[in-house]
């Protein structure tokens, strides 16, 4: 039975800014300057988002970079945490200018045959990091409790009745649980930074590019595994629709307004993201290649490396935690950029429960068998496999969101201006030939 998600519901008949339930803005009596009720009201898509920048898949890249290079591709943490706040901005730009969100433009502006060519893709790239989900999440849970890879994967369907739980009671408490997990993660990371106290100079010393480094091929193939698994093409589709429907029945000054608003609390967001991916492959650098341990590439053996190395017995302890809260963050975040995608491309409404078990078990399948015949290697292989999958699919949603964007009839006041339009088309230029550099080193072994 198909039925209408909730999920991404305004209330009405209670002004354009009361959001869930919560009146947030517009109203008199709340205590706070119109300035912070106007941020309170707009804060919460950039953290749903941000979740997507920071997980297992990230993971992989960031400890592998560290251990191999130290702190040497910092830079490359920088320069990827820019171009997502970039393309996240344009598609805050899109749903709350045009009233459209990605998929919906795409279905309105293009022929149906090619809409559902990208709402396959679409499909598929969100298949793939829910893939990553599980089986971070079955290598958190195994690395805490001892618990069997295949046991994991399996457990991780129960994470349906926390979404179905969460949805019920409105997007505030689903922005207000992720925001929980990421602190978790942040403070996970913060007391591992703590213990290792890698120290300013080192630091910024790193930001100055090393001649040996940007000549080494494994270096420049590890940046572009950063990058290309940096930006999550669902969280396009995403964005645009949660930003659209905090913005309904505005003005051109209340659009101006919430497009202000709404860039502030991306930016935040995704500088939180950053700072955990440059803490992950700081740690990595300090920890692993500080020791000469240059070849750590997987999760689960730079848990197991953690303690005895940074002297710390809480060490592995709270990065296996932070994963599993990853983990979760973006299985959230998954399940509703689905909704998204699904009722945009397709017009069809499917309940939260019934898209979750269909995205979740199509992972689960390849998981269980990788984690069956192969272990632990199948499994840190079938992570690597599911950000190439990623990586296929963000060049078809990055040139519509450029072409939308660009778009005056669509755009009207907001549409790019020249800079923007040759960052942006330059940005998407790089990431499909990135990409496509990456998927075929992949191929080639």
């Amino acid at each position: 039975m198909v039925v209408e998600a909730p999920m991404l519901a305004t209330p009405r008949g209670t002004g354009a800014f009361r959001l869930a339930g919560f009146a947030l803005m517009g109203e008199q009596g709340t205590g706070l300057p119109a300035f912070a009720r106007k941020l309170v009201a707009f804060t919460g898509p950039g953290y749903l988002v941000a979740v997507g920048y920071m997980d297992p898949g990230n993971w992989a890249t960031d400890i592998a970079g560290g251990s191999k290079f130290g702190y040497a591709l910092l830079p490359v943490i920088l320069l990827s945490g820019l171009a997502a706040m970039f393309l996240q901005w344009l598609s805050l730009r899109l749903g709350i200018a045009s009233g459209l969100d990605l998929a919906q433009a795409c279905r309105q502006r293009f022929p149906p045959v090619v809409a559902r060519l990208l709402w396959v893709t679409c499909e598929i790239a969100i298949t793939a990091c829910d893939l990553a989900e599980v089986i971070g999440a079955a290598i958190a849970l195994k690395l805490l409790f001892g618990m069997p890879l295949v046991v994991g994967v399996s457990l991780t369907a129960l994470d349906t009745l926390l979404i179905l739980v969460l949805q019920g009671r409105g997007m505030r408490y689903i922005e207000a649980f992720v925001v929980a997990l990421i602190a978790i993660i942040g403070a996970c990371f913060g007391y591992e930074m703590i213990c290792r106290h890698p120290g300013f100079w080192p630091l910024a010393a790193a930001f100055i590019p090393s001649p040996s480094t940007l000549r080494d091929p494994s270096a420049l193939y590890i940046s572009l595994g950063i990058f290309g698994a940096t930006v999550m093409p669902h969280n396009l589709y995403l964005h645009s629709a949660i930003s659209r429907d905090r913005s309904v029945a505005l003005s051109a000054h209340g659009k101006r307004d919430a497009i202000r608003f709404s860039t502030i609390d991306c930016l935040v967001a995704l500088t939180v993201a950053l700072l955990i991916n440059g803490a992950i492959l700081v740690l990595a650098g300090k920890a692993f290649h500080g020791a000469g341990r240059n070849g750590v590439a997987d999760i689960q053996d730079a848990y197991r490396l953690l303690s005895p190395t940074f002297g710390a017995p809480l060490a592995a302890t709270l990065f296996a935690l932070a994963l599993l809260a990853a983990g979760q963050n973006s299985t959230l975040t998954g399940t509703m950029a689905g909704q998204v995608v699904m009722e945009g491309f397709l017009r069809l409404k499917m309940s939260p429960a019934r898209r979750r078990l269909i995205t979740r078990c199509l992972a689960i399948l390849p998981a269980l068998v990788a984690t069956e015949l192969a272990g632990e290697h199948g499994a840190a292989q079938l992570l690597v496999f599911s950000q190439v999958v990623l990586s296929l699919q963000l060049g078809f949603a990055v040139a519509p969101l450029m072409m939308f964007t660009s778009d005056r009839e669509l755009m009207g006041a907001f549409v790019n201006g020249r800079i923007t339009s040759v960052v942006g088309y330059g940005l998407a230029a790089m990431i499909v030939v990135v990409n496509l550099w990456l998927v075929m080193q992949a191929l080639h072994g």
